[in-house]
């Protein structure tokens, strides 16, 4: 049986490990770097991959992604340090950045509580934000997880584990997001109804 060459169908199987990337795909993509990219891409490529993988690390403070030990944001002496947004990833933090209306700082968890997936509060960033408001004058907190399962249960026991702070305001972003979604895939405009709308959160 007729099959391609091994570095061939070793860049398939490559490829085809990337998350929503099937066979046919993957096989796309391989043929895609040996009929189309000169050697200068393809170092370019591998250069890239290697900067991402040496360079690129999680803030220490917030979680977000950095290249330093902080963030540019924990670096930004502009913004509101009173407050801190809380997400589950990265990429909700450019989502919101997007809207141009939020000032504050961040705190990224790295996921949410999901007892479905064996995923405890322990396997997420929360002991880094409780650490954070023992050095930090923090006013409010704002919880933006998903409006999913998962989601809520994280905010609720992040808010339960803040109700030893009585003097720290815990809101929730509501308004615009509809229940099961993700921050990721909504608009810009109702990101910025959500965050005006956030509510307090009993």
């Amino acid at each position: 049986m007729l099959k391609y060459p091994q570095s061939i169908l070793n860049l398939i199987d490559s490829f085809a490990e990337l998350p929503g990337v099937g066979r046919k795909t993957a096989e796309r993509y391989a043929f895609y770097v040996l009929d189309n990219m000169n050697q200068v891409d393809v170092e370019e490529f591998i250069n890239n991959l290697e900067q991402v993988k040496n360079k690129v690390k999680h803030c220490k403070i917030c979680g977000n992604l950095a290249e330093d030990e902080l963030c540019p944001i924990c670096q930004d002496i502009t913004r509101d340090e009173s407050t801190i947004l809380v997400v589950e990833n990265v990429r909700d933090v450019l989502s919101i950045e997007k809207i141009d209306s939020y000032n504050g700082l961040y705190h990224v968890l790295g996921g949410s509580i999901s007892f479905s997936k064996g995923i405890s509060a322990k396997d997420i960033f929360i002991d880094g934000l409780l650490e954070r408001l023992k050095n930090e004058n923090i006013k409010e907190i704002i919880l933006a997880t998903n409006a999913t399962l998962e989601g809520e249960t994280t905010a609720r026991y992040i808010k339960e584990l803040l109700n030893e702070y009585p003097n720290i305001k815990v809101s929730r972003i509501a308004y615009g997001l509809p229940v099961g979604g993700d921050l990721l895939y909504a608009d810009q405009m109702t990101l910025l109804k959500a965050l005006e709308g956030r509510i307090d959160y009993k």
